[in-house]
C-alpha cells in the first residue's frame, strides 16, 4: 500500500476544476484536504507582488503584456478569463485567505519573459510572508537553480524546491542534476512526471534528494506518482487526486 505521506498540491488552486490563480480557485482549494497549495507571484511595476502564472498577461487576463510592465492599479482593472469578473490576488491578500488555513503554501518565484530572475523578489515575498507569519509555512520553488538554491539558504522556510525543466534535465542528465544540487546545496528536486521512473527516483533519492513531481494532471498519473511515493506533486486534479490517496488508504 502507498504510504498516505504522499503530499498533494493544489496547482495554480486546481487549474482543471477552476480557473487558475483566481480567487475562486483558492477559495475552493482552501475548503479541500489537500496538503499544498501552489501558486506563482511576478511583480508589478510599482513594487507589489501578484499572483500569475505566465510572465505575460495574454493568455488568461483581459489585459496584454508583460505583468510586470503594469501598476497593481492596471493589472487590478484587469479581469480573468472565466471568472465572470475576477481580478488576480496580491501576494498579501492570497496570504490572508490562506492563514487561517492549515495548508502549506508553495511559492514559486517566477521570470521575467526573458526567462531572467526579477531582481529582489525572493526577498520581496519573505517580508509579506513575514507580515502575515506565514514563512514557517512556505515552500519556495523555482525553476531556476540558484533562486532554489538561495531559498534553501533562508532560515525559517518549510522547504526549497528546484524544479527540473525536462529540456534541462536531457541537457545535464541525473548525475549533472545531482551536481547542481550539490553545488548549490539543494535537497529536494521536482522533475515533471513523466520523467520519474523507479530507477530515477531510486537514483536521486540515494543521493540523499527528496523528490517531488509536477504536472500529474490525469488519473492515471495521479496514481502512478502515488504508487511510486513521491515525496509531493502538484495537480490540477486536485479533487481527484485526494479521492484516489483516500481509495489507497482504505
Amino acid at each position: 500500500m502507498t504510504p498516505a505521506t504522499t503530499l498533494i498540491a493544489s496547482h495554480r488552486g486546481g487549474a482543471l476544476h477552476w480557473p487558475e490563480n483566481s480567487p475562486t480557485a483558492f477559495r475552493n482549494t482552501a475548503s479541500l484536504a489537500v496538503d499544498q497549495v501552489e501558486f506563482d507571484i511576478h511583480p508589478t511595476a510599482d513594487g507589489a507582488i501578484v499572483v500569475h502564472h505566465d510572465a505575460t498577461l495574454d493568455r488568461t487576463t483581459s489585459g496584454t503584456g508583460p505583468v510586470a510592465a503594469h501598476t497593481l492599479s492596471q493589472l487590478k482593472a484587469l479581469t480573468l478569463n472565466g471568472t465572470g469578473g475576477e481580478a488576480m490576488l496580491t501576494l498579501p491578500e492570497l496570504c490572508t485567505l490562506f492563514a487561517p488555513t492549515a495548508l502549506t503554501l508553495r511559492l514559486e518565484i517566477k521570470s521575467g519573459p526573458d526567462r531572467r530572475p526579477y531582481p529582489g523578489l525572493l526577498d520581496a515575498a519573505l517580508r509579506v510572508l513575514d507580515a502575515h507569519r506565514l514563512r514557517t509555512r512556505c515552500v519556495i520553488t523555482s525553476f531556476m537553480a540558484e533562486t532554489a538554491a538561495a531559498a534553501t539558504r533562508t532560515p525559517g522556510l518549510a522547504g526549497a524546491i528546484w524544479l527540473v525543466a525536462p529540456e534541462v534535465q536531457d541537457m545535464i542528465g541525473l548525475e549533472g542534476l545531482c551536481a547542481v544540487t550539490a553545488r548549490h546545496g539543494i535537497t529536494m528536486v521536482g522533475l515533471r512526471e513523466t520523467r520519474l521512473d523507479p530507477l530515477n527516483l531510486a537514483i536521486l533519492r540515494a543521493r540523499g534528494l527528496r523528490v517531488g513531481a509536477w504536472a500529474v494532471n490525469d488519473a492515471a498519473a495521479i496514481a502512478r506518482m502515488l504508487a511510486l511515493a513521491v515525496d509531493v506533486f502538484t495537480t490540477d486534479l486536485p479533487i481527484v487526486a485526494l479521492e484516489q490517496r483516500a481509495a489507497l488508504s482504505k
